[in-house]
């Protein structure tokens, strides 16, 4: 019984307004991703971890991320493909012939403050349920607007998750799910989208709203602040 873990990094971030693609931007003097990947390397129950980053950053990431901060859980680098859910299938490929695999869990490269409860707690769930996602009841009033920027309507936000990540799947389950989407040449805005298309039902299990994507300069400015926030409440 084994978990994997597939880390998507190989987005170039064109919102991040950087020459930088955004998982090698520092935070605190550290690539993002670096943040990230320690956060798996200290999670006993993750085994091994895929890194999916763009094919022009293969040996940057390997030599001043992966080997530079001592990630030894991760035993591969794979490119990245043409959209998401591109680059998370070339990581299943390289997972497939795994034997004793039975969650992969699937996180975003630029999500650095995910903490290691929450994934132990999507990875005992999605064992349960087949697949266990992470997200956080929505804050803010959400309104339908139309292309003219006139309010439709009011959505009733009761019932509105924010979604994050580590997303958990049972191995088999998500292969199977990214085999029918090809087949129906379908593409998800997550992982778990996938497997909603196949009539299975997803768990969800409470987050919290420091578990941030860093994907502007807003963001990575909020990051810098909440760090050593962060620290603070784990000494």
């Amino acid at each position: 019984m084994r978990v994997a873990a597939i880390i998507a990094a190989a987005g170039v971030g064109l919102r991040m307004q950087s020459q930088v693609a955004k998982p090698y931007l520092l935070l605190a003097g550290k690539p993002i991703l670096a943040h990230t990947l320690e956060v798996f390397e200290n999670v006993r129950e993750v085994q091994e971890v895929t890194v999916v980053a763009h094919a022009d950053d293969l040996e940057y990431c390997r030599e001043e991320v992966i080997a530079k901060y001592g990630c030894k859980k991760v035993l591969r680098l794979v490119p990245g493909g043409k959209e998401r859910q591109d680059s998370v299938y070339h990581a299943l490929k390289a997972l497939k012939q795994e034997d004793g695999l039975d969650i992969i869990l699937v996180h975003d490269g630029v999500r650095p403050f995910v903490q290691p409860e929450q994934i132990r707690k999507v990875i005992k769930a999605a064992r349960s349920h087949g697949v266990a996602i992470l997200g956080v009841p929505a804050q803010d009033t959400l309104k339908r607007v139309n292309p003219q920027g006139k309010v439709i309507h009011t959505l009733d936000r009761k019932d509105i998750w924010q979604i994050q990540t580590p997303q958990g799947f049972q191995a088999d389950l998500l292969w199977r799910a990214f085999i029918e989407a090809y087949s129906r040449n379908f593409y998800g805005t997550d992982e778990a989208s996938l497997v909603e298309e196949m009539g299975q039902q997803v768990a969800v299990i409470q987050g919290n709203l420091h578990n941030l994507k860093i994907t502007t300069p807003e963001d990575l400015q909020l990051a810098e602040a909440l760090l050593p926030w962060l620290r603070s409440r784990q000494a």
